[in-house]
């Protein structure tokens, strides 16, 4: 079902001036050396078009995935989600164009610097709530100006999974996190952005097989997102949402297949240059056996043993391994 919204007041202006024009109203445009030109301030702060951001709906597309789960404890189902393209416009033309009454639950990121807009409908709050609770997904007609007890627990454990989702959605552009500071149910007492103020509406779409679908958004302010601009234009993100255990475990298996070898030093005789280019065979070395051997793995000092003998074979019986701050001074006396 496709989201249905009011025009903004910009919208409008742009509406009544292109009908002004086409009957005759006062035509403004200047003209040099006979070409039209139109004025222009430097200024004036020019916001990149928000179609631009195609890291932002990467990341949105992302976040539907992950968080169908969110909603399993509360339908028990993974519902399917899908997400609009964002829209950019200021944010009152976004409060005009929603109902009063509302579950609105601002997040402060401090990665962002800012802070981030859930927006509910409450009829969908009501479905949640009456699912959640052992009933059906359809939630009972709202004829009321606040939710109760139950449905802010609903929403608080809603708006909550939901924002552990978006920061695995953003993981790979941007390490954020997202904790809910306030929550409202009133759009006109809403202290998120100053009227004139540029925001950032993505808006998602919940469907329930069977049912009527609902829809919810979630705003940003523009400028908390200008700081990463140049991130959000980049078509080239990860697709990796989680951790590869199956690459981790191939990766160990790997490691640990690998072939040491493994040998017991009896002792270091030390002998002078001269008695080695004397030795002959048969020559006897004397040497002093001690009471415990090194075990040396590729060469690098790594327990100490005892020798002896197990089967009729010769062995070696482990008494401790040998400290990193042990191998170094071995390695350097070497």
């Amino acid at each position: 079902m496709a989201k249905q919204r009011k025009l903004s007041s910009t919208e409008v202006a742009a509406l009544v001036g292109g009908l002004t024009a086409d009957f005759g109203g006062d035509d403004e445009t200047e003209f040099h050396n006979g070409q039209p030109v139109r004025p222009f301030s430097f200024a004036k702060t020019q916001d990149a078009g928000i179609g631009e951001y195609h890291g932002l709906r990467i990341v949105h597309e992302r976040f539907c995935r992950v968080a169908r789960s969110a909603f399993m404890p509360l339908l028990r189902f993974q519902p399917r989600l899908s997400s609009f393209l964002p829209e950019l416009m200021t944010f009152e033309d976004y409060r005009n164009g929603q109902e009063n009454f509302v579950s609105l639950t601002i997040s402060a990121s401090d990665a962002l610097r800012g802070n981030q807009l859930m927006v509910f409908p409450p009829e969908f709050i009501a479905r949640l709530t009456n699912a959640y609770y052992g009933g059906g997904v359809d939630g009972p007609k709202l004829h009321r100006t606040e939710f109760t007890a139950a449905e802010h627990r609903v929403i608080e454990l809603i708006t909550d999974r939901l924002n552990s989702a978006l920061e695995l959605a953003w993981r790979d552009l941007v390490t954020v996190g997202f904790n809910a500071i306030s929550r409202e149910e009133n759009m006109q007492f809403m202290a998120f952005a100053e009227n004139e103020e540029k925001v950032v509406c993505c808006s998602f779409i919940v469907e329930i097989p069977g049912h009527e679908a609902a829809t919810f958004d979630i705003v940003y302010p523009l400028q908390i997102l200008k700081p990463i601009s140049s991130q959000l234009r980049s078509r080239m993100q990860s697709d990796q949402l989680t951790e590869d255990r199956n690459w981790r475990e191939r990766l160990e298996a790997a490691i640990l297949g690998i072939p040491l070898t493994v040998s017991a030093r009896l002792c270091q005789p030390q002998l002078s240059v001269a008695r080695l280019m004397r030795l002959e065979d048969g020559d006897v070395v004397p040497v002093s056996l001690g009471s415990a051997v090194d075990v040396l793995v590729d060469g690098v000092p790594m327990f100490q043993a005892q020798p002896g003998a197990q089967n009729g074979h010769a062995a070696v019986s482990i008494l401790r391994a040998i400290a990193p701050q042990s191998q170094k001074g071995l390695s350097h006396a070497e």
